[in-house]
């Protein structure tokens, strides 16, 4: 769940699969604590960055993990790992999980700078090989990250939603095409490899150290609220994240889950606790004016995004609650974090600014002047059609 180097990033956009001529290199194992000597060998993919990162230290510094092999395709930081370095999406991952008894895959690249077709290419693919490659290696338990994006933002959403709620989300925001192909690999992968346990973790809007277009959302001047929406926002912190993916692990719960904070947050409470205001516009606007900046280019996220602000995807995170997980932090203390995390940058319309172009533009011209842009734009185009 981590976004990979530009370099990597660069490489993937060259092509979907990895390279022929690349071999993946290894690190000695430590040697294993007597007191986890009965706990599992967890593999984690994507460990040398973001959540991966985390949870791979997570792990290490457990009495009750044996020992943690660390995929990825540069090494990281975490010393008592046995570092494995290989793509995800090559076979020879089958070898490197010999011996491991749950894996959980976070390689996956949701950056709003990646080429469409090179993200989804990385991420299916690369999905498709670590279920496979656990079957064929005898690994017992596979834990994959999606988002709680998969139940889709609608003005009909229950307060909160169930797990068990149908996945209605569309391909249309930024890499929930991709989270829904994986909750479909999840379902499919039981029948495919029987004996292989599948659990699905579902993250709220996940905050710390991470960039995607809902935390920058809170970068803005102004937060954008379409008129007649009804905003509900529910978080995670990373570390809780990381807790309820170490419990996936240890086999204390399974299934679909939703971990996020208690509760969520009304767009009112948000505006007060942020101390941004608002800036209202109508639907037809707010997303016409979206798909037309996304589409000439001026910005990285399309439409689809802006459904995720303006209705409910609250979800109750029953299944972890009732296997004794609580999270260690609230909404309001999570939002806290997130607007220290981005101050003194600057977004409009999911666009970082300079500072020399925030503090040119203003708060409400920044967006006027976007929108603006996809006006004329559309003024041209109809001119040149009509030549």
């Amino acid at each position: 769940m981590s976004s990979p180097d530009p370099q990597v990033r660069a490489a993937r956009n060259n092509s979907a699969h990895p390279s022929p001529d690349h071999h993946p290199s290894t690190t000695a194992p430590r040697a294993d604590r007597t007191t986890a000597a009965r706990g599992p060998v967890v593999a984690v993919t994507g460990a040398a960055s973001g959540v991966g990162a985390l949870l791979t230290e997570r792990l290490a510094a457990s009495e009750e993990i044996k020992q943690v092999i660390a995929i990825d395709e540069r090494r990281g930081e975490c010393a008592e790992a046995r570092w494995h370095i290989l793509d995800v999406r090559d076979p020879a991952i089958a070898e490197k999980l010999r011996g491991a008894d749950a894996v959980v895959h976070l390689a996956l690249d949701l950056d709003l700078e990646t080429d469409g077709a090179a993200r989804t290419a990385y991420n299916v693919r690369g999905t498709q090989t670590v279920l496979t490659a656990a079957a064929a290696a005898g690994v017992h338990r596979v834990v994959l990250c999606t988002s709680t994006m998969v139940y889709g933002a609608l003005p009909d959403n229950e307060l909160p939603l169930s797990e068990d709620a149908e996945l209605r989300a569309t391909a249309e925001a930024t890499g929930v095409g991709d989270l829904l192909e994986i909750e479909r690999l999840a379902r499919r992968a039981p029948r495919a490899h029987p004996g292989l346990n599948v659990t699905v973790v579902r993250p709220a809007v996940l905050v710390g150290g991470t960039d995607t277009a809902l935390t920058r959302y809170f970068e803005s001047p102004r937060l954008l609220v379409v008129a007649g929406s009804r905003p509900a926002w529910q978080f995670c912190h990373v570390d809780d994240l990381c807790s309820a993916l170490e419990y996936a692990v240890l086999e204390k719960v399974d299934g679909e889950l939703a971990v996020g904070c208690d509760g969520w947050l009304e767009q009112e409470e948000v505006e007060e606790l942020s101390g941004i205001r608002r800036m209202e516009l109508p639907s037809a606007v707010a997303l016409g004016a979206a798909a037309r900046l996304h589409r000439i280019g001026l910005t990285p996220s399309p439409a689809g995004d802006l459904a995720y602000t303006m209705y409910p995807w609250v979800v109750s995170g029953s299944r972890l609650h009732d296997a004794g997980w609580r999270p260690a932090h609230t909404n309001e203390e999570v939002l806290a974090e997130l607007l220290e995390e981005v101050s003194g940058r600057h977004t409009v319309a999911g666009r970082r600014l300079g500072r020399k172009d925030a503090t040119a533009a203003g708060a409400a011209g920044a967006t006027v002047a976007l929108l603006g842009a996809a006006a004329v734009v559309r003024r041209a185009r109809k001119a040149r059609r009509r030549i």
